[in-house]
């Protein structure tokens, strides 16, 4: 077996998709590292950081999970954004992650499903996400997911507050 071969395990009967917990913290900061080692980064993210974000006193992210009851197999993670121009809230589905094995179950979907009703609940006018340039298959299961691809435009800027 190589180490690029990925292992259909057995689908889970039940899986629930809920808000991330404290006790999650673990296997999120696992799960993210997974997530930034797949697309060549290094995470810098660990319990602690996330503990800080996720529950501190001033949470700055969201993070749904999809929970087997014997184990975490996805996430999402939710950022507020605004159009002051346009006068209207929105969140970015930051992070969306599903463990080798249990991709092509749905897992996604119900993730990007349940960010769906998260956001509207807040109050948001639109749901953003982003793929990199070279990766189909996530632009095809965003299309399939309803989202319009959107061209980005001008330059971000960043500075520093070291």
């Amino acid at each position: 077996m190589t180490e690029d071969t990925e292992i259909t395990l057995p689908r889970p009967s039940v899986v629930n998709i809920r808000v991330a917990k404290p006790r999650d913290l673990p296997e999120l900061n696992e799960m993210m590292s997974l997530l930034a080692a797949f697309h060549g980064d290094a995470s810098a993210m660990t319990p602690e950081k996330l503990e800080r974000d996720l529950f501190g006193p001033l949470p700055w992210i969201q993070a749904l999970v999809a929970d087997t009851g014997d184990e975490l197999i996805g996430y999402a993670i939710l950022v507020p954004l605004y159009r002051a121009q346009e006068a209207k809230r929105g969140m970015d589905l930051h992070h969306l992650f599903v463990r080798d094995g249990h991709r092509g179950h749905g897992i996604g979907q119900h993730l990007v499903s349940r960010a769906r009703d998260c956001a509207r609940a807040q109050g948001c006018d639109y749901l953003s996400v982003s793929a990199a340039t070279g990766n189909f298959a996530a632009h095809r299961f965003y299309e399939q997911m309803d989202f319009i691809p959107r061209p980005v435009t001008g330059m971000r800027f960043l500075q520093p507050l070291a």
